[in-house]
């Protein structure tokens, strides 16, 4: 498996399929992110729910027109955005509108649909839908919110920062899901040593056997089979 960081919450993975073909995912283009928009030959763009953070609208079209062969997976809310900006007739062919517990083959790989709701910021915001996404029941991005986990996981996606959460609900979720690997992201509302500090109380306070592994910006990295 080979991962990248663009920043926030997009990520790239390279994933072997049941065949052994490596597949190409995009999680989460969102406008806190860059770099994002030179990646091809994607084969599948994974979105966990419509904040601009996750889902940039005025970047999202030309990426999707760049790789078009690329399967795109959303929420519902996820699907409204788009149709407002016109881009869901053009999609339909390739786009899948999924709801939590959902478990569906594409490109060759298992994605399990988990979470549901984005976590609470304050109570009197408005919700938002918030999808995980389990690939190959190896690696889980989580989107906005610490939803349980009912099977062991290789590679956890760890936000470590955001306006719905602090980082001893992050301390928490790494240790209730003990991944072989956790990887900060959703990081870009955190100054510079706040980033150095949140990830050194993780790499602290994670439960043994889980590795704490930071990313730097846009440089993939090689995980081998965990």
């Amino acid at each position: 498996m080979e991962i990248t960081h663009y920043g926030h919450a997009c990520v790239h993975v390279e994933i072997p399929d049941g065949d052994g073909n490596p597949r190409r995912i995009l999680f989460d283009p969102g406008s806190y992110s860059q770099g994002f928009e030179k990646v091809r030959d994607l084969d599948l763009i994974l979105i966990t729910h419509p904040h601009p953070d996750h889902l940039d609208m005025g970047r999202l079209p030309l990426l999707l027109l760049d790789n078009p062969e690329a399967a795109v997976v959303v929420g519902r809310q996820s699907a409204a955005v788009l149709a407002e900006a016109g881009q869901l007739d053009a999609l339909k062919p390739r786009i899948q509108v999924v709801a939590p517990g959902d478990a569906l083959p594409v490109c060759g790989l298992g994605v399990q649909v988990v979470g549901g709701r984005h976590a609470c910021i304050h109570p009197e915001l408005p919700s938002s839908e918030n999808l995980g996404f389990i690939v190959n029941d190896v690696l889980l991005h989580p989107g906005d919110g610490f939803d349980e986990i009912d099977r062991q996981i290789d590679v956890l996606l760890l936000p470590i920062g955001g306006p719905w959460m602090k980082i001893g609900e992050g301390i928490d979720y790494v240790r209730a899901v003990a991944p072989n690997v956790a990887i900060p992201i959703h990081q870009a509302g955190l100054a510079e040593i706040h980033q150095t500090m949140h990830c050194g109380l993780l790499k602290n306070l994670s439960p043994v056997g889980t590795d704490v592994v930071v990313l730097e910006h846009g440089v993939a990295q090689s995980f081998p089979r965990l």
